[in-house]
C-alpha cells in the first residue's frame, strides 16, 4: 500500500471512529425530554457541519440542493417550508446566495438566523483584484488584506470591493463554525447542550488530524502553478500554502471573453502552468481551448462538492477530495 493510500484509509478509519465515539456520547448524553429544534442549512458544506454538532439528536434540512448553484437558485416548495418551519437557520453569507438573504425575512421572519461569515472568529478575504488582473503574473499575488471579522461591507452583488464568501474551504473557519453552531443549538435546546458541544469538539479534532494530512500531501507540490476556473480557492489556498496563479473566468456569473479565454492562455504558456482546473457547474470546453497548444494537463476542482452524498461526512470528503484533486494533477507529469 502506497503512503498516499495508507492516509487515506487512516482518514477514512479516524472518521468511522470519531462517528462512533459521538454517537457513544450522544446516547449517554441526550435526554428524550425534548425534541430538538427544527433547523434548516443553506448548502451542503454548512448543512454537513450542522448535521455533525446534530448528531444523535436531530437532522437539520439541506435547503439548496446538492450540485445547484446556489447564486440564483429557485426554492422549491418543500425548500420553502423547510424554511417557513425552521426555528433556527444557519447560512453562510448574502455574498453568496443575496437572494437568500430575501427570502429569510419573509419565510423565516421568527427564526434565529445565523449568517456564519459574520460570525466571532471567522477569518474573511475581500476578493483578490490582482489575481483577477492576468497581468500580475507570478506567484507572488501579495495577497489582498484580511476583513475585519465583525465588519459587514453591506455589498451583497459580488463587487470585487466585497467580501469572498468560499469561507467554508478554510477548515479552520468551519472549527469555528462548528462552535458557533453547537452555542447557538445549546441556547435553543439546553437539555442537548452537552451532546451538541461533545460532537462539536469531535468535529474539531478530526478537522485538525484532516489538516495536518493534507498539509503533507501538498507540500511536494506547493510550488507548482496552477489556474483555476474562477476565484473561489483563496481561503484553501492560503490554509495549505498552495497559491492559483489566476482564473479563467473574472467572475462566476458569466462566461470569459474570447479575449480574457486568449489572455489566460498567454498566462499558461509563460508561466510553465502545469495544471488548468475546471469547475463541474461550467463549460468544460472553455478549459479546452485554454489548454490547446499548451503543456498543461486539466484536471477538477469542485469548491461544492457536487458528486459527494450529503450528510455528516460531506465536509471532510469536500477537503480531502480538493487536496486529492490538486496532487493528483499537480504531481503528474
Amino acid at each position: 500500500m502506497s503512503i498516499r493510500s495508507s492516509r487515506v484509509a487512516n482518514r477514512a478509519t479516524l472518521r468511522r471512529l470519531i462517528a462512533l465515539s459521538v454517537l457513544s456520547v450522544s446516547a449517554l448524553l441526550t435526554t428524550p425530554a425534548q425534541s430538538a429544534p427544527r433547523v434548516a442549512a443553506d448548502i451542503p458544506p454548512v448543512h454537513s457541519l450542522v448535521a455533525q454538532v446534530m448528531e444523535g439528536v436531530g437532522e437539520p434540512e439541506l435547503v439548496i440542493q446538492r450540485g445547484a448553484s446556489p447564486h440564483d437558485y429557485a426554492l422549491r416548495p418543500s425548500e420553502a417550508a423547510a424554511l417557513e418551519q425552521a426555528e433556527i437557520v444557519f447560512w453562510t453569507s448574502a455574498e453568496l446566495t443575496p437572494w437568500l438573504d430575501r427570502s429569510l425575512q419573509t419565510l423565516a421572519a421568527d427564526a434565529t438566523q445565523i449568517q456564519l461569515i459574520e460570525s466571532r472568529g471567522t477569518t474573511r478575504y475581500a476578493f483578490r483584484e490582482a489575481f483577477l488582473d492576468t497581468q500580475a503574473s507570478g506567484h507572488d499575488h501579495g495577497h489582498e488584506q484580511e476583513l475585519d471579522t465583525h465588519k459587514s461591507t453591506g455589498d451583497h452583488d459580488h463587487a470585487h470591493d466585497s467580501i469572498d464568501p468560499h469561507a467554508w474551504l478554510d477548515p479552520v473557519n468551519a472549527q469555528n463554525w462548528l462552535r458557533v453552531i453547537a452555542e447557538t443549538l445549546a441556547k435553543a435546546d439546553p437539555e442537548n447542550a452537552a451532546t451538541y458541544r461533545a460532537n462539536a469538539q469531535a468535529g474539531d479534532e478530526a478537522l485538525n488530524t484532516l489538516m495536518d494530512d493534507i498539509r503533507g500531501d501538498l507540500q511536494p507540490v506547493s510550488d507548482e502553478a496552477f489556474i483555476v476556473f474562477h476565484d473561489a480557492y483563496q481561503y484553501f489556498e492560503r490554509r495549505f500554502e498552495v497559491t492559483a496563479l489566476g482564473s479563467i473566468a473574472l467572475s462566476d456569473a458569466s462566461d470569459p471573453s474570447a479575449a480574457r479565454i486568449a489572455e489566460i492562455r498567454e498566462v499558461v504558456r509563460a508561466n510553465d502552468v502545469r495544471c488548468v482546473f475546471a469547475e463541474p457547474q461550467f463549460n468544460p470546453d472553455l478549459v479546452e481551448t485554454v489548454l490547446d497548444g499548451t503543456q498543461a494537463e486539466t484536471g477538477v476542482l469542485d469548491p461544492l462538492g457536487s458528486d459527494i452524498p450529503s450528510g455528516l461526512d460531506f465536509y471532510p470528503a469536500l477537503i480531502e477530495k480538493l487536496s486529492s484533486n490538486l496532487v493528483e494533477c499537480l504531481g503528474s507529469g
